[in-house]
This record gives structure tokens, C-alpha cells and sequence, in this order.
């Protein structure tokens, strides 16, 4: 049996997936809510395997890797100490980060290993080079969008399918967090 995917990505409603130094938006954009940080804590608190990108993983290093546990929100704990592979030709070492290992090689034969190998679900956080391949390769089960209610226009940085292949997605799930945060989850497919 193969392990479900899931690309889980944050979004403002004009699809950017982060903000640049210009924008001062905060975390989660300033917009989290306690029903949507429990949420979060269920997803991250279930069994299962992070993919992350060299990039990604290294933006989490810089933000995440240096803070004693102690200090650190009940989320990003979770988060910093699930099992967590790193699909990268360029990383290697040691990391401030409990429990990651570098997969070098193809990222299409890297998931596609870890699909058929692994025991729990995997998820990928943020990731955005490497999970639009994924998906163009058919190896994303579900894409589980967050979205924010703000428009950054000005300042957004890096949308999240910029670039990506055309796809045809079936709404699986769906809820609003804190009366203004949507959370939804689909089933891509591309679009032949």
C-alpha cells in the first residue's frame, strides 16, 4: 500500500505563498485564531513522515533550528520533531534538527521510494519547486491549501503555483477556521 502525499501549503488569497521584507505581516499574516492553531497542532500531532525542499528546510533551520525547545509554540515543536526527509543534491552535515536525513537524488524517485517504503503519511510543508514536480508527476494525493484572508499584493513573494502544470482538483474537504481562514483539500489530477 502506498503512502498518501499531501502538499500542505499557506496562501493569501491572491496565491502568494510568503512576503518580502517590505511586507510586515507577522506570522500566519497576523490572522491565526485559536481554532486554527489547534487545528494545526492536530495535523502536525498525527503520525507521520515531513518532506522538505533544501530550501524550505533551510528557512526552517534559520527560524526553527536555533530555538531551545523550551521556547518554542506547541506547532513548530511538533513540527521540528517529526521524522523529517530533505530531498536535496546540495545539503550535507549535521543539522540543528532532531530527526532529518538527506535523501540526495531525483525528487521524482525519492518520493516515489519513500511512497511505496513508508509506513505513515507523508506531508510536505511549503516546499514549492518540489511539489509542483511532484504533482506534475502524479505523486501529490492531496493539496491542502490555507487561505489567509488578505491580499498582498505589494508585498507577496513567490506564488504558489507559479509555474506549476495545469491540474483539475476535486474538493475532498473544506472548513473555515476563527470565522475568516479556509482550509481546503483536494484531489489533483492534471488536466489532459
Amino acid at each position: 500500500m502506498t503512502a498518501i502525499y499531501t502538499w500542505d501549503v499557506f496562501s493569501t488569497l491572491d496565491s502568494f505563498g510568503s512576503y518580502g521584507p517590505d511586507g510586515d505581516w507577522g506570522g500566519y499574516w497576523g490572522k491565526q485564531g485559536p481554532e486554527f492553531l489547534d487545528n494545526r497542532l492536530a495535523v502536525m500531532g498525527e503520525e507521520q513522515r515531513l518532506v522538505l525542499g533544501a530550501n524550505t528546510f533551510r528557512q526552517f533551520m534559520e527560524l526553527l533550528g536555533p530555538i531551545p525547545e523550551s521556547d518554542l509554540d506547541p506547532v513548530n515543536s511538533r513540527m521540528r520533531s517529526l521524522p523529517t526527509t530533505v530531498v536535496s543534491t546540495t545539503l550535507a552535515g549535521l543539522f540543528e534538527w532532531p530527526d532529518a536525513t538527506v535523501a540526495v537524488g531525483d525528487a521524482i524517485d525519492v518520493v516515489a521510494r519513500l511512497k511505496e517504503e513508508s509506513g505513515v503519511p507523508l506531508r510536505s510543508h511549503g516546499s514549492l519547486s518540489l511539489n509542483r514536480a511532484l504533482m506534475a508527476a502524479g505523486l501529490v494525493d492531496r493539496v491542502q491549501v490555507t487561505l489567509f484572508p488578505v491580499i498582498s499584493g505589494q508585498t507577496g513573494t513567490d506564488p504558489i503555483f507559479g509555474g506549476a502544470a495545469d491540474f483539475d482538483l476535486e474538493l475532498i474537504e473544506h472548513r473555515t477556521f476563527d470565522g475568516h481562514t479556509q482550509e481546503l483539500i483536494y484531489r489533483p489530477t492534471l488536466h489532459r
